[in-house]
């Protein structure tokens, strides 16, 4: 026999399950869009990855052939990997760095900060297509100022994107000149570290190194850790500048029916997403695309996870 004032076993279920559906139906507009935006579109992709599908005719079992297809036939597989892990290793890192250096200077600054926050800002809301003709033109190596001023101080006259060794630098310069939202929230990192500690450190002798080492970095490691953590997703995803950079370069820039050499020069500026577009869109193969986009989901989450191991291991964190 229950005491008096101790709730039933089945009131307590009742209450329970209230309590259950008031939660649930707090988190139903995240559950939906979960379900609806992330996991029907990952199941439909592994599921598609085994078929023989070109998205008009019903799909067909075909177990591994996608993926053998994927490994060892399709041509620029390899290389669109290779382009792929280099912009994210070569242009995330420098990204950052400027990203980082640029706010510290401007957090410096006595007098026109507002001006060149402004300046730096400006480049990363430029579209990208707009953003990459003009990259493009700017570094013609025949009629673009940039070679020819770098001729006028004697200096080399790299092809840019014309030259397979320059293509990704090029591309990696203009991923640089873009640098305004990094900048904004390092500075506002920057601007949260706390002087205290920048004048404990001084009284005791570190020199402006060791102040960022011990000081500025520790403070702002989550935010590094944010931007390299983004940049690695976005670089992943890489598409509309290395496909404009390579046609405006080739001078194939508008018509239907034109030629165009995928990656130009030479296969040098083709990345995944690239080769996933190729597959799904120009060639219908939906099957080994699908194939693709997993491979590209599946670096994404080994980069990632690898960064936040990485940074609990330094920190220290279970």
């Amino acid at each position: 026999m229950a005491l008096l004032g101790t709730p039933r076993p089945a009131a307590l279920r009742r209450k329970r399950r209230r309590e259950a559906g008031r939660t649930l139906a707090f988190l139903s507009p995240w559950l939906i869009g979960f379900a609806v935006f992330f996991a029907y579109p990952l199941i439909s992709t592994v599921y598609f990855s085994f078929m023989k599908y070109d998205g008009f005719t019903a799909p067909t079992f075909t177990g591994l052939k996608n993926w053998n297809y994927l490994f060892h036939h399709y041509p620029f597989f390899w290389q669109g990997l290779r382009n792929t892990l280099w912009l994210v290793v070569v242009m995330v890192t420098l990204r950052t760095v400027f990203g980082l250096g640029v706010g510290m200077l401007i957090t410096k600054v006595k007098s026109g900060a507002g001006f060149f926050r402004t300046a730096f800002y400006l480049p990363y809301l430029a579209p990208p297509v707009a953003a990459t003709m003009a990259f493009a033109f700017l570094l013609n190596p025949g009629t673009g100022p940039v070679d020819h001023l770098l001729g006028e101080l004697g200096l080399p006259q790299p092809g840019w994107f014309t030259d397979p060794s320059w293509s990704k630098p090029a591309l990696t310069l203009l991923g640089m000149w873009g640098v305004g939202d990094l900048m904004v929230i390092f500075m506002a990192a920057l601007l949260d570290v706390p002087k205290e500690q920048y004048e404990a450190a001084e009284l005791d002798g570190a020199g402006p190194w060791q102040r960022f080492r011990f000081v500025t970095l520790p403070n702002i490691s989550p935010i590094v850790l944010f931007a390299v953590v983004t940049g690695v997703i976005q670089t992943m995803q890489y598409y509309t500048q290395a496909i404009v950079a390579g046609k405006v370069a080739s001078g194939v820039i508008g018509g239907s029916g034109q030629q165009f050499e995928p990656g130009y020069p030479h296969g040098s500026t083709w990345t995944l997403p690239q080769m996933v577009y190729n597959l799904g869109f120009q060639r219908f193969d939906t099957g080994t695309a699908c194939a693709a986009a997993l491979i590209l989901f599946a670096i994404s989450m080994a980069f990632t996870t690898l960064l936040l191991r990485r940074r609990s291991g330094l920190l220290g964190e279970d």
